[in-house]
């Protein structure tokens, strides 16, 4: 089985759009999707939103990668929480299905034909989006809540089934839930119940379901999640968590993994150039060469063999600081790796 070129998510708003007419944009676009409206009627939802969220994804379609995710311009957190606080307000924990909606997936299918036509093929599209771990420790902290857990787990069930679609011109290859502090700073639960909440999370078909860490701790933990494909993890800035997992842990699982290959920890980076005299560089500077990027591939492949099913970047590049440097990092990774 090839090998996959995906990206993790987040990417730069472009230089001449404010983030707050973006951020206001994107609720009004939510609203409208939700109410059947069309979001390209209204000038500013159009110009603020719609717009920039298909121009910042054909910059990403334009690198070359196999799978595309949208590009995540919002607050990661807020995407989902704000429709969490309107259903607590109402006494519960599960967003109405109607409302489990990411609506830049939605406007991405609204323009796949002419996507795919622009492109000359069908749109592979990975979602992302916080799990139900990382909603939890944000909204009510360590303590377990059962009851709690399992409304979140439900509500990110939601939002990822109703993002997974097929059509002869887009398809949802890959749906993430992304879990950045497990293993730094965790729920105070029993073993058994985070592995039901995430199962209940990743409850549903179509794509391939994937689980992304920033540590690789506490990856044994998720071995037994019977509804998890794929285990991803950053190796490019955190060389260590490839230490965490083996080929025979996967092959024992039935599980494959998504490995990091290219550097994104962006404020690093910049601390690193600064203390080799380089306090303003350009793009070229801050993205690893491909031969760097080549070299932690080919390591990675040899270690995991066939249970290694996809790679790209560490993880998303929306503090990068312009489009054209985060694109550049996107072609780089897809470089390196098609040339081995």
């Amino acid at each position: 089985m090839d090998i996959l070129i995906d990206d993790i998510g987040s990417f730069p708003l472009p230089s001449s759009v404010n983030r707050e007419d973006f951020s206001r944009a994107y609720v009004g676009a939510r609203d409208a999707l939700a109410a059947g409206e069309d979001v390209g009627a209204a000038a500013f939802l159009r110009v603020n939103f719609r717009d920039v969220v298909l121009e910042s994804f054909r910059k990403k379609l334009q690198t070359g990668l196999d799978v595309v995710n949208y590009p995540q311009h919002y607050d990661g957190i807020k995407q989902v929480g704000d429709l969490l606080h309107k259903a607590m307000d109402k006494g519960t924990f599960v967003v109405d299905d109607k409302d489990a909606f990411l609506p830049e997936v939605r406007v991405i299918s609204q323009e796949a034909k002419v996507l795919s036509e622009e492109f000359g093929k069908k749109i592979l599209l990975r979602v992302s989006l916080f799990g139900p771990m990382e909603q939890y420790l944000k909204e009510i902290g360590t303590t377990p809540y059962t009851d709690v857990l399992d409304g979140f787990a439900e509500t990110i069930r939601r939002f990822a089934k109703n993002s997974v679609i097929d059509t002869k011109y887009l398809k949802t290859e890959a749906v993430c839930i992304d879990e950045p502090s497990f293993g730094f700073l965790n729920i105070d639960a029993e073993k058994d119940v985070i592995q039901e909440t995430l199962e209940k999370a990743l409850d549903f078909q179509g794509a391939a379901r994937q689980i992304h860490l920033h540590s690789s701790v506490r990856l044994p933990d998720l071995l037994q999640i019977k509804n998890l494909d794929v285990l991803t993890f950053e190796y490019a800035a955190s060389p260590k968590n490839i230490e965490g997992v083996s080929k025979r842990m996967l092959e024992a699982a039935d599980k494959h993994v998504r490995v990091g290959v290219a550097r994104t920890d962006i404020d690093t980076i910049l601390a690193e150039l600064h203390d080799q005299g380089i306090p303003q560089p350009t793009a070229e500077q801050l993205v690893e060469s491909e031969e760097t990027i080549r070299k932690r591939f080919v390591f990675a492949k040899e270690k995991f063999g066939d249970r290694m099913t996809f790679t790209g970047p560490d993880c998303g590049l929306g503090s990068w600081p312009s489009q054209e440097a985060a694109q550049l990092v996107l072609t780089r990774t897809v470089r390196a790796v098609k040339h081995v």
